[in-house]
């Protein structure tokens, strides 16, 4: 089922493309409406469950639809959290190499056009 109501920012998308992006996105949503305590660490932050359902509701409204099925059971915000960081979290292992090669091997030269060569610097 769709999320039918306006989203504030992107849903995580199954893919990882976007993770990076979501996860700022979503730290500052949470901080701006003061549940962002909720996914922090629970050392000395005693979170109210509405609170804790509050920020669930925000994390599961801008989810794939998709993860939303596979993690149905988890009802912990922070949990949820830290199992989508453990899943996504890889993305500077996988294209930050890339980008770096991207970068390197990139040559004023090898454009026709000035403004291929600044798309091509900018999407690196």
């Amino acid at each position: 089922m769709s999320n039918l109501n306006k989203l504030d920012f992107t849903t995580l998308e199954v893919s990882r493309r976007n993770y990076l992006n979501w996860v700022q996105d979503m730290k500052v949503h949470l901080t701006a409406k003061n549940l962002c305590l909720a996914i922090e660490d629970e050392t000395d932050n005693p979170n109210g469950e509405a609170r804790k359902a509050t920020t669930m509701i925000v994390i599961r409204r801008h989810i794939h639809d998709a993860l939303q099925t596979k993690y149905l059971a988890e009802e912990d915000p922070r949990a949820l959290w830290v199992t989508l960081a453990n899943r996504f979290n890889h993305q500077k292992d996988i294209f930050l190499p890339e980008a770096r090669h991207d970068w390197q091997h990139l040559r004023f030269q090898d454009f026709k056009y000035v403004n291929e060569y600044n798309y091509e610097v900018c999407r690196v």
